[in-house]
């Protein structure tokens, strides 16, 4: 999928959104991980059969992300 089709595919409730915002700035998170973390909830949702992302499906994703070096 690409980052076009994010918004048609992929939409993000207002809820899901922030965490990944939030996310996004404590783990500062480049723009490609941030549209990647997207992309893996829909992903995950898809697995689930569902058709909406959850907060669920956002926190899964953010689990993969790879781990750099030691976060506080």
């Amino acid at each position: 999928m690409k980052n076009a089709h994010l918004k048609q595919y992929a939409h993000l409730s207002s809820e899901v959104e922030r965490i990944l915002r939030q996310a996004a700035k404590r783990f500062q998170l480049s723009a490609r991980s941030y549209f990647r973390m997207q992309k893996i909830s829909r992903t995950i949702a898809d697995l689930e059969g569902v058709e909406d992302i959850t907060v669920a499906h956002m926190a899964e994703a953010l689990q993969y992300r790879p781990k750099i070096h030691d976060e506080e």
